[in-house]
Formats: C-alpha cells, structure tokens, sequence
C-alpha cells in the first residue's frame, strides 16, 4: 500500500484509539510488522504527573515523546498519529506531530478544512476521515481552491466503527451493509479519478474482509478493534478483558458528551449515566463541543478510568465486533493474516 511516497508491506493502518488505547506500545508493533501504526492524540499526556494541572502542555509535549518511543520499536516503517478536528487547539496539535516527524496524519470527528495549511513546509502526508462521497467533495473542492493540493489517501470510516461514529442515530438504526458498500463504492468512483487512495474502516476484522474491500478497489483497510486485546496494546489488562468477556448484546450505541453517538460496551458506568446520574468532575478541555455545565459526564475522565482498569467506572469504546475476541494476541500474527 502506498501513500504518497510512503510504502508499507501490508495494506493495514491501525486505527488511533484514545484515551491511551493506542499509543507508543501498539502503533511500534503494528508498524514493525509490516503495516502503518497510528497514536491517538486523545488526552495523549494523561499519564504526567502535571496532567491535571496542565492538560494541554502534557498532551503536546507526550506527542513528541510518543513517537519517538515508537520510532525505537519500528526504527524504519510508517508512523502516524490520529487528530480529532474537533479537539481544543487542533492547530497546536497538528504542529507538535509535524515537529515530531509524524510520517502521516489521520483526521476526523470534522472535516479538516485546514489541515494543509497547518503543514506547509512539512513531508507529513495528510489523510482525511470521510463518511460519504458529499463529504469528500468538500474536502477535494476546498483544499484544491486554498492549498493546491489533494489528500494524500482518505479514509472512509463507517458505522460499524467504534468510538465516536459519523453519523446520526436515525442513520445508524437504519444501517444495511449493502447501502454502505455502495458508499464506499462512490468514494472510491471519486477518489480514483484523481489516483487518491482509499482506505476502509469501520467493522474491518479479517483478512477476508480486506479481500472484500480490495476486490472493491480500495487500497487497504484500517482496522482498530482487532489490535485492543493483543500483548502489545497500551490499554490495561482489565479492559482488554472487558473486550474478551463482552457479548454481542453488550455493545450499544450511546449518546457521548461531545454531540456525537458512539460504540462502547454497556458496563456498571453506562447503567448509572443511563440511570440520570451525572459524573463531571473539572474540565479538561479537550473537545470544543463539549459543555462542561451540562454534559452527564467527563468523557475525559470517564475513557482514562477505562484504560487504566477501573472499567466498572469508564467508558469503554470499541467496534461492533468487539465480543468476537476470545484471546489475548500478537499484533504480528494478526498482521499475518492480513498478509496479500
């Protein structure tokens, strides 16, 4: 798979998952064995001892830091990071992972209208998040009329996907996978006339699933659920777990704080928002749609409870196939079997 000037052996990119689900630790791994490791700017400095204090300082300063560890895991390959457009102080992120040598950057949660100005200058290859062809038209159409440029390769992301999803409950309750490969289908139409690479996410579990999305025309897949309960994931043990124990009937669609509905695996903590209690402690500051004075939940608080064990008391994002893993992997075997 090639993006750009960049090359990988095997056409996977990991997918970002914050709060600290993928990090230094599992983007290494993914991207020594072949593939293209990502880390989840989200809250990435949560584990500093000055976090609280200052969140922002920390998350910028562990971007740099991040990397560089990964880069120790993977000396030669591709390493990116993942960028929410909706994040407080997008741009300062976006700069801190340029400065840092991110070989690429994925952005969604938006569309990041003005990513390649952010870059310019930079080797940094930019990858949008798209859930529809509309939305790629406005990406094509804005960022050829200000920067004379196109995206490097797009994702598109669809509803099976975890976390925060790009898409309304009304759409997501009326989802048939069939109506969504005809999406994916008009992306690609789209994208291939100007020799854009695509990228599937959203639901991608197998190497018979890659299959499917190749004989499509896309380039490759991102896959994200897939890599939480492997050795190297820098998520806890107890929420890797949580992925093992879970059952096809645990995995809900919620309403996040943030505006926006997402995938998580119901738990003790969901019950008791869902019960009307409201758990807000101070804000962080970490995404720009969210209101402190009347959101049910820190959902900063909530995801950094999940990924250091305390899963009866966190929000636990995931994809809709998270209840078909049944043991602890290897990120390299997992790669194997996404081997053309």
């Amino acid at each position: 798979m090639r993006i750009g000037d960049l090359e990988c052996e095997i056409p996977v990119i990991q997918g970002g998952m914050g709060v600290g689900v993928s990090l230094s630790g599992l983007a290494g791994a993914v991207t020594a064995a072949g593939g293209v490791g990502i880390i989840s700017t989200a809250q990435i400095g949560y584990r500093d001892p000055d976090y609280r204090k200052n969140p922002t300082a920390c998350n910028l300063a562990a971007i740099g830091e991040e990397i560089k560890k990964a880069r120790q895991i993977a000396p030669t390959g591709v390493i990116g990071v993942n960028i929410m457009v909706v994040t407080k102080d997008y741009e300062r992120y976006v700069k801190a992972a340029v400065e840092a040598g991110a070989d690429l950057i994925i952005s969604g949660a938006g569309l990041p209208m003005e990513l390649p100005g952010l870059t310019q200058g930079s080797s940094c290859k930019l990858v949008p998040i798209v859930s529809s062809a509309r939305a790629l038209k406005v990406i094509l159409r804005y960022w050829q009329g200000h920067y004379n440029r196109k995206p490097d390769a797009v994702v598109v992301e669809g509803p099976m996907a975890g976390g925060h999803l790009g898409f309304s409950m009304e759409e997501l309750e009326r989802f048939i996978p069939e109506i969504y490969d005809q999406c994916i289908q008009e992306i690609i139409a789209l994208a291939s006339k100007q020799e854009i690479p695509v990228i599937v996410a959203g639901g991608v579990y197998t190497g018979e699933d890659l299959d499917h999305y190749l004989a499509m025309g896309a380039a490759g897949v991102q896959v994200a659920t897939r890599f939480v309960t492997t050795e190297e994931c820098d998520a806890h043990p107890n929420y890797k777990k949580a992925y093992l124990d879970a059952c096809k009937e645990d995995i809900v669609i919620v309403k996040s704080p943030v505006g926006m509905p997402g995938r998580a695996i119901r738990n003790a903590f969901l019950d008791r928002v869902g019960s009307g209690e409201r758990v807000v402690s101070t804000c962080k500051g970490c995404i720009t749609t969210c209101n402190p004075a009347t959101t049910p939940y820190c959902i900063t608080d909530a995801l950094i409870s999940a990924v250091e064990g305390r899963c009866d008391e966190g929000l636990l994002f995931c994809g809709s196939n998270a209840y078909r893993a049944t043991k602890i992997e290897r990120v390299a075997d997992i790669m194997e079997e996404f081997r053309r």
